[in-house]
């Protein structure tokens, strides 16, 4: 998408604009409505390891066959993610977004109805896919609405809403299924579900007359609002080059880039998913203690990416930051292993997994935009495959955890396992990526 802009009306509007207070309000336009979506996206990724412990039970399944389910919703996502966001380009953000939530509400408070551990997984893969392209989309949407300089901390806002759906969901997850459990004869599981699956299909229809597609389109901005915008935004991106997804796919750093976002998603997925378990094993059983405890590495995360959104759109250094914040989620790991059997020590390492490794991802989503700058099309379908590379990481991980722990008894050694491979993207940051991403952002 580009709009011509004239260095005559640049001249004109830019004597009159306050850039700081144009993104505020855009901002304040687009960001509450955008992170409560992400926020609902967010909470039913994560509800399947709130609900782990009635489920398991009532479908009789192993810690295998909930890793493999849980699994499932990223195999759906990662088929449907890229054809989804070359969609979302060619209709437009609106329309697309609001169809993704309409339709992953409405699976995803379909799955009151599973009774056996094939539906179970049929439907976690529906969910995925009926969600794919949601938060590759929404990342591409910004790109359109804010100057590169700016997209630091507005993709940590974003994110937030990641730590707030567990700074939340955590401890109402643990009421619902500790006080709504057989209110009207329905399963504390199932509300889960419904509650977080029924409002999607509202916030969907909010996004469709709400968001708009272009900058010229939106007509709480002056015309010489939307124009100094434009020219702002265009001033930090080269000329069209790329116009396809396999020109994009091309570009040197591309490959490595998305390998790092697996690596960090394995990490992401492994305290998602079983941050519960692990704290019920540590001693815990009430299931509102447990909610509450698990709401401590999202609070940190939330902080976390505050500070360092900001840090990293002052200093323009956003590969660095995100190596420290891999680096100390790694310590996390490898702490939450030492201590499994110690609860006040691993609430601590869980601590460190979510101030590193949550607030490492919309670190990291600050980098993708600088390398796919002007890709037109393609950059839409970058940024999906980059995201679709990155969330096979959410298959690998609950399965790989799910199986070491119905082998040995124990998830110490993923944890172990988890920590190197966050090392292991922490090296390929600083010494694996083209000079282009090294590079300090231009002020």
């Amino acid at each position: 998408m580009s709009i011509s802009v004239s260095t005559a009306d640049v001249g004109t509007s830019a004597a009159s604009i306050d850039e700081k207070k144009l993104i505020s309000k855009v901002a304040w336009r687009l960001m509450p409505l955008i992170m409560v979506c992400y926020l609902f996206a967010f909470f039913d990724r994560i509800n399947i390891s709130f609900a782990k412990f009635q489920l398991q039970a009532d479908l009789g399944l192993s810690n295998t066959a909930y890793g493999l389910g849980a699994g499932l919703f990223v195999v759906g996502y990662v088929l449907f993610e890229v054809p989804s966001n070359m969609m979302l380009y060619k209709v437009g953000a609106r329309r697309w977004i609001a169809r993704i939530m309409m339709s992953w509400g409405v699976a995803t408070a379909l799955m009151i109805f599973v009774t056996t551990e094939w539906q179970f997984y049929v439907l976690r893969f529906l969910i995925g896919a009926m969600e794919a392209g949601f938060a590759p989309g929404v990342l591409y949407y910004l790109t359109l609405w804010f100057p590169q300089n700016y997209r630091g901390r507005i993709t940590s806002t974003l994110f937030l809403a990641s730590a707030f759906a567990g700074l939340i969901g955590a401890p109402v997850s643990g009421l619902v299924l500790g006080h709504m459990d057989g209110l009207f004869d329905v399963r504390g599981w199932h509300w889960l579900f419904l509650l977080g699956g029924i409002p999607c299909v509202g916030l969907g229809l909010v996004v469709f007359f709400t968001l708009k597609d272009r900058i010229a389109d939106a007509h709480w901005l002056s015309a010489d609002e939307q124009t100094y915008l434009a020219s702002r935004i265009a001033s930090h991106e080269p000329n069209q080059k790329h116009g396809s997804l396999l020109a994009a796919l091309k570009l040197p750093g591309f490959a490595m880039l998305a390998f790092i976002y697996f690596l960090i998603q394995v990490a992401s997925y492994g305290l998602n998913f079983w941050a519960p378990q692990l704290i019920r094993s540590a001693g815990t059983e009430s299931p509102t203690i447990i909610g509450l405890l698990t709401a401590v590495p999202y609070v940190c995360g939330a902080i976390s990416m505050l500070v360092i959104g900001r840090l990293s759109d002052a200093t323009g250094e956003r590969r660095k930051f995100v190596c420290g914040l891999i680096v100390v989620g790694a310590i996390g790991f490898v702490s939450a292993g030492i201590f499994a059997n110690h609860t006040v020590f691993l609430i601590v390492s869980l601590a460190l997994m979510g101030t590193g490794i949550i607030a490492s991802i919309p670190a990291f989503w600050a980098l993708p935009p600088k390398l796919l700058a002007g890709a037109g099309a393609g950059a839409a379908g970058g940024i999906a495959l980059i995201n679709t590379v990155g969330q096979m990481g959410g298959i690998v991980s609950p399965v790989m955890v799910g199986f070491i722990k119905d082998v040995t008894g124990s998830t110490t050694p993923a944890l172990y396992l988890i920590g190197f491979t966050s090392l292991i993207a922490a090296a390929l940051l600083i010494w694996g990526l083209p000079e282009s991403l090294r590079t300090r952002d231009k002020r």
